[in-house]
């Protein structure tokens, strides 16, 4: 009887991760397409893609302290997500290029804390139920986004513009979906007041936040080129589903074990595995000029991706005070989400267009096999001081 009520508590937390990973697969697997489809080159879709995130690294900060200090965390998070709905269906009004720099900067400046907030929200709705862990829910976004991906993918061959409606339609599902969250209570809304200083003076944070920008930037790279370099391949839309499909499912186990895994494995052993993955999956793409054989590389994002992103929001949950939770979660975004897609974006677009996007691919997997090597040491000097402190 409990679970029943727990399970009834949290399907609309579940729900909502469906939808709203519906609209990224929607975004951003497409609007590359779409502004390919228009006659953008590699420079001005790297452009258009990187000055979102500039906007972004603004608007965290902004997002996460008036969450904190909001009544309830529910209200911001309410109008992130109309402010989203809205703004999409601007887009389709002009093709000029300067109309829509001025619409991704818009659109991102609501789409990007979307996240980080909600990611807030559910990890304090889990704490006081204690029978759900977050892995669960965020595989619901996983579902969301491989149904998406490859749904929209099957459209997509023929009527890319319609990606616009589709996405504010999945927003306005989401805002009715947020209405049954119980209410978030912003910790600074009465009493204590913290500055978000705190968290830069938290080394291992900061140390972890970093090792997880680095392998973000390769991902940047990839979440802006990837369906341009796929369809240059041959690749075509609905393939390119397929492709976004076995990489979403690829999360799956992670999602199912995330808590367990989180509870017996040192986060620096986690993000060793996540960097090594990268590197292979980056190797791999840079080998094959075969759509096809592209396609079993996908798998590798369930080691890459999703561990990053649910290890960073449970950790910084665990560890940042409860005054800064929203603000701990909108700075990883700014990190993840802001700076890493504009120097994946805007640099990748400009070194695509020097070397080509294969070679690319290929010297991202040397960045992140470095990374790899500043983790073992990290995992090595650590063994070292807790040798010397039992000493």
């Amino acid at each position: 009887m409990k679970e029943a009520v727990a399970l009834k508590g949290m399907l609309p937390f579940l729900l909502f991760y469906v939808v709203i990973y519906m609209a990224n697969a929607v975004y951003g697997t497409f609007i590359p397409v779409y502004f390919q489809s228009i006659g953008a080159t590699s420079t001005q879709i790297g452009l258009l893609l990187s000055l979102g995130p500039l906007v972004a690294v603004l608007a965290q900060p902004v997002w996460g302290s008036i969450g904190d200090r909001a009544r309830t965390k529910n209200s911001v998070l309410r109008v992130l997500i109309i402010g989203t709905g809205v703004v999409i269906l601007l887009f389709p009004l002009s093709t000029h290029y300067v109309y829509l720099l001025i619409m991704v900067c818009l659109f991102t400046f609501f789409q990007t804390s979307i996240a980080p907030l909600s990611d807030a929200i559910t990890l304090e709705e889990l704490d006081k139920q204690k029978r759900w862990s977050f892995g669960p829910i965020r595989l619901g976004g996983t579902i969301g986004f491989a149904i998406m991906s490859l749904l929209f993918g099957w459209i997509a061959k023929s009527h890319i513009n319609s990606l616009f409606v589709t996405y504010a339609i999945i927003m306005f599902i989401s805002v009715i979906l947020l209405s049954k969250f119980p209410a978030a209570t912003g910790y600074q809304s009465s009493g204590k007041k913290m500055n978000i200083g705190i968290l830069f003076r938290n080394r291992k944070l900061m140390i972890y936040m970093g090792i997880n920008l680095v392998l973000q930037i390769t991902l940047g790279y990839y979440y802006t080129f990837f369906p341009v370099y796929f369809h240059n391949m041959g690749g075509n839309s609905f393939l390119l589903g397929w492709s976004m499909v076995i990489s979403a499912l690829s999360e799956i186990p992670f999602l199912l074990y995330s808590g367990r895994i989180m509870k017996r494995v040192r986060i620096t052993h986690i993000l060793l595995v996540a960097s090594i993955a990268t590197a292979l999956r980056w190797f791999a793409f840079s080998l094959s000029d075969n759509p096809y054989w592209v396609l079993p590389a996908q798998v590798l994002h369930g080691l890459i991706f999703i561990v990053l992103s649910v290890t960073m929001a449970m950790y910084i949950n665990q560890e940042v005070p409860k005054e800064l939770k929203a603000s701990g979660q909108t700075l990883n975004a700014l990190l993840s989400a802001g700076i890493a897609r504009i120097i994946g974006s805007f640099g990748g677009g400009i070194a695509s267009d020097a070397f080509g996007m294969k070679n690319i691919f290929y010297y991202n997997a040397w960045i992140a096999l470095a990374c790899t090597i500043g983790i073992l040491w990290l995992i090595f000097n650590e063994k070292g001081m807790q040798r010397g402190a039992n000493a």
